[in-house]
């Protein structure tokens, strides 16, 4: 029986969660039906396009995404100091680029009818602004927001209604900076994996596309959790690794051959490597282990003590 999300998703425990949304039965997400012969490529820009706008409305920022045939990936982590320091009228402007809101809070953030406004008045708003602040840094909201608006415009598109994902999204939590590596580069090269793609900077609709083109303008994605310059000053706000070392970590990951994957690329050693204290073969096996190994969680001491435990089930 599936645990509540409350229990999966734990601020005091990490803050960068792995989501995965599965489309139902042998519905389309993107992709080629080669039974319809009907094409639905296009909705992979729908799939980046809502990502991205959500990415900037919420305090849940993206670390990595990849759009598939019938299914999506994405790395996110919650940003709730960020939620914290938002003013009423940045919380209420937030919210109402994605619904209408009430007649009250569209009052409260106009200057000109602001001060018209009663203390009960100011007083229910602040207190529905505490509302939209929580859903802004809630991934479940986040996810729902994402599904609801790509389903509803499939079902639009094939005349048709009903489930177009499966009941929910599953979610893993990624408790060290090694499983969030790990998670990225899985993320990051399933379009190879999958064959769609020979190289990352080919693999359309993903974090490492836009990450590569960004690169080559001496920048970083705008709605893309940036990464780090320095990676131990503790102070900087973004990803714990240099895009360099990111960027060769992936292409590493990519060279090694997984069991029931058919696509590759080739490897160099990767300075993230030794950083997260960690052997070629221990982090091929992590990040191999993503969806298969690891359930609600992932990480190096958790990798470590299931192979501890199949070395004494077979000396036993």
């Amino acid at each position: 029986m599936p645990r509540p999300r409350k229990y999966l998703i734990n601020l005091s425990d990490t803050p960068y969660y792995h989501c995965v949304s599965r489309c139902v039965r042998r519905a389309f997400l993107c992709g080629k039906d080669k039974q319809s012969a009907r094409c639905y490529e296009h909705r992979r820009q729908w799939v980046e396009e809502r990502l991205l706008l959500l990415a900037e409305v919420f305090c849940v920022d993206v670390c990595a995404y990849a759009v598939m045939s019938n299914h999506t990936h994405v790395v996110l982590r919650i940003n709730k100091q960020k939620a914290d320091s938002l003013s009423i009228k940045e919380i209420i402007s937030r919210w109402h680029k994605l619904y209408k809101g009430m007649l009250l809070a569209q009052r409260y953030i106009n200057p000109a009818e602001s001060k018209a406004l009663s203390e009960v008045e100011i007083a229910t708003v602040k207190n529905l602004a505490e509302v939209y602040r929580h859903r802004l840094c809630d991934i479940s909201w986040f996810m729902r927001l994402l599904n609801e608006y790509i389903a509803r415009k499939a079902n639009k598109e094939d005349g048709c209604t009903g489930h177009f994902w499966e009941g929910r999204f599953k979610s893993q939590a990624l408790l060290d900076e090694a499983a969030l590596a790990a998670c990225m580069a899985y993320v990051d090269l399933n379009p190879i994996r999958a064959c769609l793609a020979e190289t990352p900077e080919d693999s359309a609709h993903t974090s490492i596309q836009q990450r590569i083109e960004a690169a080559k303008a001496h920048q970083q994605p705008r709605h893309l959790l940036p990464f780090t310059e320095n990676p131990k000053d503790t102070m900087a706000d973004g990803l714990p690794f240099r895009f360099q070392d990111y960027f060769a970590l992936v292409e590493s990951t990519g060279r090694h051959c997984q069991p029931k994957k058919r696509g590759k690329i080739d490897d160099p050693a990767s300075p993230i490597l030794s950083r997260v204290g960690m052997e070629q073969t221990d982090w091929n096996e992590l990040v191999a282990g993503i969806e298969i190994k690891f359930k609600t969680t992932v990480s190096l001491e958790k990798l470590l003590a299931q192979r501890k435990r199949n070395v004494n089930c077979n000396s036993a």
